[in-house]
Formats: structure tokens, sequence, C-alpha cells
């Protein structure tokens, strides 16, 4: 058996600490979280500290209720936390199609990129026949394969709720995901179809991925790309945050969130000195 290719890397994919970022975007799970799990209190105050030496955002395939139940609404539990930081916090839920702020304490959504009621029809059809085709519709799930985020249609082999090891388990070369993706791709040409998470394929827009939310933030906050840092751990070219590498954005690769954990201490350090 040939060993596994690492992933696609260049010189800007580790900060090591050369340079301060005034703004740090995040993926969420499997970056800052296990996949739809919630944030490990650990990191929740490690993103509130850093909340104090740059801006900071999260944009990650899942939808705002998800951000809300990993992160969100756990940050109340850090003691640190002074209301006023979290205006600091961006949030870019469905890959950047739309962008969440806070305002006066409550999250307001100040864009949202939505299909069509058709396109969702459309990308419904193919992701449950191509899906049917190559064997990967699942009989027995956690909650339904296909979902309507709004501005953003996704594929979720085994369900929303699917526990950690099973979806590790169900694709661990990524060769069934990427193989539903090329399907559907074809059969949708006018809209944006990409490996999601470890079982999901995410279907938005033309041209709306997580380098348009990038583009956006850059709009948003007035902050240059050359001072953003990006964190996530999909960096290989078959992976949802692969897109943000055309911003040209300097980004960082991760295993998992102890991996971000150590990075944002080390950031915060370096802020620090």
């Amino acid at each position: 058996m040939s060993e596994p290719v690492a992933p696609e890397t260049t010189g800007t994919d580790v900060w090591s600490g050369d340079w301060q970022p005034r703004l740090v975007a995040f993926d969420l799970d499997d970056t800052l979280a296990p996949s739809k799990s919630p944030v490990d209190p650990r990191m929740l105050s490690l993103l509130v500290d850093l909340l104090d030496v740059a801006e900071v955002c999260v944009i990650s395939g899942g939808q705002i209720a998800q951000f809300r139940s990993q992160l969100v609404d756990r940050l109340d539990a850090v003691e640190s936390l002074d209301p006023a930081k979290l205006t600091r916090l961006h949030l870019m839920p469905t890959c950047g199609t739309q962008y969440w702020r806070n305002e006066g304490g409550d999250w307001v959504e100040v864009y949202a990129e939505n299909l069509s009621p058709e396109q969702i029809q459309e990308a419904f059809d193919s992701l449950e026949t191509r899906a049917k085709e190559l064997g990967l519709w699942e009989s027995e799930t956690w909650g339904p394969i296909l979902e309507d985020r709004g501005s953003q249609v996704t594929f979720s082999a085994l369900g929303q709720a699917a526990p950690v090891d099973a979806k590790r388990a169900w694709d661990s070369s990524g060769e069934r995901k990427n193989a539903l993706r090329a399907a559907v791709a074809a059969d949708l040409p006018d809209l944006e179809v990409r490996s999601g998470g470890s079982t999901s394929v995410d279907i938005t827009r033309r041209g709306i991925d997580k380098a348009y939310g990038m583009r956006k933030l850059v709009e948003i906050v007035g902050i240059p790309i050359e001072e953003m840092l990006f964190v996530g751990d999909r960096l290989d070219p078959d992976g949802n945050d692969y897109p943000v590498k055309a911003t040209g954005v300097r980004a960082h690769a991760v295993e998992g969130w102890e991996d971000t954990a150590s990075l944002i201490e080390r950031v915060i350090a370096s802020a620090h000195h």
C-alpha cells in the first residue's frame, strides 16, 4: 500500500511568529472543536483572550444554529469575557455565504447569498440520484441526509448528528465523498460543489465559497488580506478550506483543536512581547 500524500504546502502554511496577524480566521469542525461537538472550555478561554490582540472570524460549512450550539452560546461561561469584545468576533456560516455580527448584544445577519428554490431542488435531486448510483445513500442515519441551509445545500452521508467516530470510519480516504462531488458537479455546472466535512458535500452559488467569504471580510473589517491568518484542517486540494489559498491569505494547517489551541497560545504570547 502506498503512503498517503501529504497536503499541499507552501511557505505560507505555517505561522512562525515572525509577524502579528490583525485578524485570525478559523474553520470550526476539527479546527476549533471535533465535528459537530461543543468547543472545549480551554478553547473558549483562548478565543476570548485572542480577541484582546486580534479580530477573530469563524468561517465554516455549518449553519448559524450550529455556530450557536457549538461556540457562541458557550462563550457566556467564560469568566473573562467582556461582552464588548464580541464586536470583534465575526461569524460566517455556510462557507461564508452568510455573515453575522454582534450588535448591542444580539447576533444580526448582515448578508446571505441564498440559493433560489429551483437551485435547491436541483441540488437535492442530483445529490440523491448520484449518491444512490454510487452506493452512498445510507438507510440508517443520524438525522436527514439532505439539508437546505438557505445559502447552501449540504449532503451528510450519515446525517448531521452522526457520531464523530462513525463519520471518520465511513470515508477515511475521502474517495467516496470526492466521487459524489465530481458526479454532482457535472450535473450542476452553474453551482459551486465542494467537499465539506468528513462525510459531507456542500453546494452554494457559483463562486461563493470560503475565498469569497474571506474577501468579503476584508471589505467589512478593513484589514488587508496580508494581515490575516487563516487556520483550518482541510487545506488539501480536495478540502473546503482550500479555496482560501486563492486569496493569498497565509494559511496554517492543523490536525485538530489541540493543534489550534497551541497556535492561539503562541499568537497571544507573541502579541504581548
